[in-house]
């Protein structure tokens, strides 16, 4: 049965399209442009003329969601990390080059496709095309990641990573120096014009994109590199990368946001991007605040032990 979500607008000014796709994280803008156009958007009780169209205070949306297309990923027997599972979640230490869901040219083997062999029931949790998933990482990226058993936890976590509740970590070796010991970036991020596959910054409250905010430790310095710990509020697409790469201190081994200098400087035993997930903490559905934790991978403890 279709699921109807209501919305009261508390500030005025922001698109149409905007908002929605910051109260539904799982949809994307184009998914939410189909939504408007198929009529499962009312504004005020009627049908908005056009996606763009500016919200005022007091505004009432109607968002009536489809039922979820029949999945048809497959589960597969591929072995995965464990770090913690119950009634509720698993939690999985996710290696790298392991895609999170299935995509166009990635229809099998990923972290989906795993945990749907490890556990049945989480087929269709929260949307067909990402069972049981609130957030992602990017296929080079290892570390921590969360998935949920059930609709009802499925939405328990998702509005705790939509109101910046859970708190996200990161291993990240940057090529140079940061400017400073402790720092913040706060910028706006959207696709980049020029080059679909990159995100791009803009400054906060621009018009293009949304809001992301990254606040980085310096944990160790190299005669070339930067070992930082960095912490995201907000879960942009490729925020850490760009972030770093707009601070003039690119990841290590980053080839596509990264300089040709600094990847000609990447260490040369390191084959991806160094960044790790290693910290993640947030209340379970049981209402237990937990913390879990994962060491650096092998692969970037050796490149750590060599430089």
């Amino acid at each position: 049965m279709p699921e109807l979500l209501q919305f009261k607008i508390d500030a005025k000014g922001e698109r149409l399209d905007k908002y929605l796709v910051t109260v539904l994280p799982d949809f994307s803008r184009s998914q939410v442009h189909r939504l408007i156009s198929n009529g499962n958007v009312l504004l005020n009780g009627l049908v908005p003329f056009k996606f763009g169209i500016k919200l005022n205070v007091n505004d009432q949306l109607d968002v009536t969601l489809p039922d979820p297309e029949p999945t048809e990923i497959i589960p597969q027997d591929i072995p995965i990390d464990i770090v913690y599972e119950d009634d509720d979640v698993i939690v999985v230490n996710k290696a790298a080059g392991m895609v999170v869901h299935p995509s166009a040219g990635h229809t099998s083997g990923t972290l989906v496709n795993a945990v749907l062999g490890h556990c049945p029931d989480i087929e269709g949790v929260g949307g067909a095309r990402r069972p049981g998933l609130v957030h992602r990482l990017d296929k080079d990226t290892s570390g921590v990641i969360i998935l949920a058993k059930h609709d009802k936890a499925h939405r328990f976590l998702q509005a705790q990573f939509k109101n910046r509740d859970v708190e996200k970590n990161y291993y990240a070796l940057v090529v140079g120096k940061l400017p400073s010991p402790i720092g913040t970036v706060e910028t706006n991020i959207d696709r980049d014009p020029r080059n679909r596959k990159r995100m791009a910054v803009y400054p906060p409250r621009h018009e293009r994109g949304r809001l992301a905010i990254s606040h980085f430790t310096e944990l160790r310095e190299f005669d070339d590199y930067t070992l930082a710990d960095v912490r995201i509020e907000t879960g942009r697409t490729h925020q850490i990368r760009v972030h770093m790469t707009f601070l003039g201190c690119p990841v290590a081994g980053d080839e596509t946001y990264g300089t040709k200098m600094s990847i000609k400087k990447s260490p040369n035993a390191l084959r991806r991007q160094f960044l790790h997930a290693y910290r993640l903490m947030l209340q379970l559905p049981s209402n237990i605040e937990k913390t879990f934790e994962t060491p650096l991978p092998p692969d970037l403890q050796r490149v750590i032990d060599l430089i």
